[in-house]
């Protein structure tokens, strides 16, 4: 499914599914090796993006969470046809609640997800690394 739908992405200048899409590639946090995968984003600014770990409402975190936590400076993402190499920051406190409100908004379908699982839905923002 990964590469159809990062296959798609590339044609499409980053729409799949009805939302803008970035394909994120992280260093595996056991095996060091590159992962990608496609993951919806929401602005966050010049030179960053806000990413879901949502899993579609999955009971664990998406492996490439992982990934971040553990390589939080070795990510990069793909987002209209350019390669930016991103660091990982997780939001937390009143900073995340404010932007998971923004992001219910635009995309309501993270709401079903939140009400699927029992975990806190992690907001992520990628920001352009120098």
């Amino acid at each position: 499914m990964n590469k159809f739908a990062m296959s798609r992405i590339r044609r499409t200048s980053g729409k799949f599914m009805g939302m803008d899409t970035l394909i994120l590639t992280t260093v595996g946090r056991k095996t060091g090796e590159p992962r990608s995968t496609p993951v919806g984003w929401f602005p966050a600014g010049d030179d960053s993006w806000f990413v879901v770990a949502s899993a579609a409402g999955a009971r664990a975190n998406p492996a490439w969470y992982l990934n971040l936590a553990a390589h939080p400076d070795r990510a990069t993402i793909e987002i209209a046809g350019q390669s930016i190499p991103v660091s990982a920051r997780e939001l937390h406190g009143s900073e995340r609640d404010g932007q998971w409100a923004t992001i219910k908004a635009a995309v309501p379908r993270f709401a079903q997800y939140e009400q699927k699982t029992d975990r806190q839905l992690p907001i992520i923002e990628l920001t352009r690394r120098s």
